[in-house]
């Protein structure tokens, strides 16, 4: 069921949502849940919905996530009309009980979708196109640290864009950069930014070369950022020194920490830890870092993000509840609450009166998102719930 259009009152839905558990910040109860004019309210609202068979959860948040990136440019050159290819993300996010998603989007090296006029389609596609669609879509800012020549007129441009979250990367080679060798896919890489293989490689080593000037450049721009009122964090942290210059440059966040050591230090400081969902699901990090599984269980975890798979923060979390790891209210905590602390958004997170009214509803047999409600509209519906509701 497509979400109206936000301009139509009709599309608001007042509700009482009724024999259904109900997960509330101290845990499951089975009670009515009502929400109306786009909140969750105490009062019952007098048109009930049987709930029985279902579980109604807080409305996920998504830290971070790329899995945006097939809908807006889904072939080469496809790429003309990204209002539509956010309509497509706002869909998927929904699907998967998203109600707040933000999408993160590099300004990199890497040239092609991942470079910085692309990037600039996309900011100015999402500070344009969001405010229509009922899923709070948001933008983050993946700068990898080395483009030194950008920073200069960055803030300008965030403000522009409407940014107020920006993390900073080094995913460059600087290992086989060093020793003049050539990392591995680089031609892969290179064509498919549309450039010659010796040339990106060259522009890489000039990079490289230029790494000593990059935490003194990083030492100007954070304040900068910061007087802006962004959001800032780093990713990747390997060391606890290395994330301790970050806190002292200003990031709250810290996000996919490769090493305990380096997630302790963040939580330490009072940096939100985030880790991928996916990693727990699979159980461990594709490229051999310390597992999330195992620092959810150390408690160095405060929120979980999609990074390239929609389904996984709500598979992360009921998997973490089944083995008995926490109990569904902590689980779930680290794809709601912990999420919403993070980004500062008070108005959201938890099923309390007063709150948005951001809700998914799972079906307790299948465990599948059955329905999405952002802000009070229906943003997914769909099987034997869509069928009672609509009956």
């Amino acid at each position: 069921m497509a979400a109206a259009c936000r301009g139509w009152e009709q599309s608001l839905v007042n509700l009482d949502l009724k024999n259904a558990q109900v997960l509330r910040p101290h845990g499951l109860v089975r009670e009515t849940l009502s929400f109306a004019d786009g909140e969750i309210v105490s009062e019952t609202t007098g048109r009930a919905a049987d709930l029985s068979g279902f579980t109604v959860l807080p409305g996920i948040i998504d830290l971070h996530g790329d899995g945006f990136e097939r809908h807006l440019a889904p072939r080469r050159g496809a790429m003309k009309q990204m209002s539509e290819g956010l309509v497509a993300t706002a869909a998927e996010l929904a699907a998967n009980g998203i109600t707040t998603g933000v999408l993160a989007q590099f300004v990199s090296w890497e040239g092609g979708v991942r470079g910085p006029e692309y990037a600039a389609n996309v900011f100015e596609a999402i500070r344009d196109t969001a405010p229509t669609l009922d899923t709070d879509i948001r933008a983050q800012l993946r700068l990898e640290m080395h483009l030194l020549d950008l920073y200069n007129d960055l803030p300008d441009r965030i403000r522009d864009w409407g940014i107020d979250y920006v993390v900073f990367n080094d995913h460059l080679p600087h290992d086989r950069l060093a020793e003049g060798r050539r990392p591995p896919r680089l031609t892969g890489q290179a064509l498919k930014a549309g450039r010659n293989p010796d040339d990106h490689f060259e522009m890489l080593l000039a990079l490289h070369a230029r790494r000593d000037e990059v935490p003194a450049a990083l030492d100007r721009l954070c304040p900068r950022l910061a007087a802006m009122n962004v959001r800032m964090g780093s990713h990747d942290d390997n060391t606890a020194a290395g994330r301790d210059t970050w806190h002292n440059r200003g990031a709250t966040l810290a996000e996919f920490p490769e090493t305990v050591e380096a997630a302790e230090a963040a939580q330490s400081t009072g940096a939100t830890v985030v880790l991928g969902a996916p990693n727990v699901v699979r159980g461990g990090s594709h490229k051999g870092n310390v597992s999330a599984v195992e620092l959810v269980t150390m408690g160095l975890c405060d929120a979980l993000a999609s990074d390239y798979h929609y389904p996984s923060p709500r598979r992360a979390a009921l998997m973490l509840a089944d083995t008995g790891m926490t109990d569904l209210a902590g689980a779930w905590s680290l794809v709601s609450e912990g999420p919403a602390r993070a980004l500062g958004l008070e108005d959201r997170g938890s099923l309390v009166a007063g709150k948005r009214a951001d809700i998914v509803i799972l079906d307790d047999k299948s465990r599948r998102v059955a329905a999405t409600i952002a802000s009070g509209r229906f943003t997914y519906l769909s099987g034997e719930l869509g069928a009672r509701l609509l009956n």
